[in-house]
């Protein structure tokens, strides 16, 4: 397999040392990078091309749940991306997978277990605790809210990602360099692909994905 790079994304500096301890013994020589955000694993992304795992964590700074995957997945599609969650229910593992992600791994997992996920993903498989299947119709909604989801492109992921901060479109073109007229088309297409008629659709839909309630007033 040659020498293998792994990143290991989570804001938790005593998190990524332990993980680190877990996989390396399994992986002599192994380049193990950590990354604290998001952002930071980005700017190490775009200087190792040839990553062989990203370990991502779901709950970050900036990160909302399941964007942070799918921006990852959308931006290097040639990158394995595990999910690496204190999260467990069966639901959110479902949707992960149906994003792209090549595994699941709960941080409760034991380490031997940790390794077994983390070599099996680098040959190509995916791995993930025994998760229930879609049994309403609600989960199989979601379910395919998510398959619609992974195919926003990266920056219709940003977009989507900062409506759901709450930012105007002056303020999403700033962010990005671009004009109000291209995040407006970034917007057109989100709601064509997740089918939805409006921004705020979109913001809850994008939610429910991440297993937020949806607030009683907005239906």
């Amino acid at each position: 397999m040659g020498q293998v790079s792994i990143i290991i994304v989570d804001d938790h500096p005593l998190f990524r040392d332990a993980m680190r301890l877990s996989i390396a013994p399994a992986l002599p020589g192994a380049a193990i990078e950590e990354a604290g955000s998001l952002d930071e694993a980005i700017a190490k992304l775009d200087t190792l091309p040839d990553c062989d795992l990203v370990l991502l964590d779901l709950k970050m700074p900036g990160v909302q749940g399941l964007s942070g995957l799918a921006y990852l997945r959308a931006q290097y599609a040639g990158i394995p991306v595990a999910i690496v969650s204190g999260q467990e229910e069966p639901a959110i593992i479902r949707r992960a997978l149906a994003l792209g992600a090549s595994g699941f791994i709960p941080k409760s997992t034991p380490a031997d277990a940790i390794r077994e996920a983390v070599k099996t993903i680098l040959n190509g498989g995916v791995w993930a605790p025994p998760a229930a299947s879609a049994t309403t119709p609600e989960e199989r909604e979601i379910d395919d809210l998510s398959r619609r989801l992974a195919t926003l492109t990266p920056q219709q992921v940003r977009v989507l990602m900062m409506l759901r901060e709450g930012l105007l479109n002056k303020q999403i073109a700033y962010a990005l360099n671009v004009s109000e007229a291209t995040v407006k088309a970034h917007v057109s297409a989100i709601l064509l692909k997740l089918n939805v008629d409006s921004r705020t659709q979109a913001v809850i839909a994008a939610g429910k994905i991440d297993g937020e309630a949806v607030p009683s007033h907005q239906g």
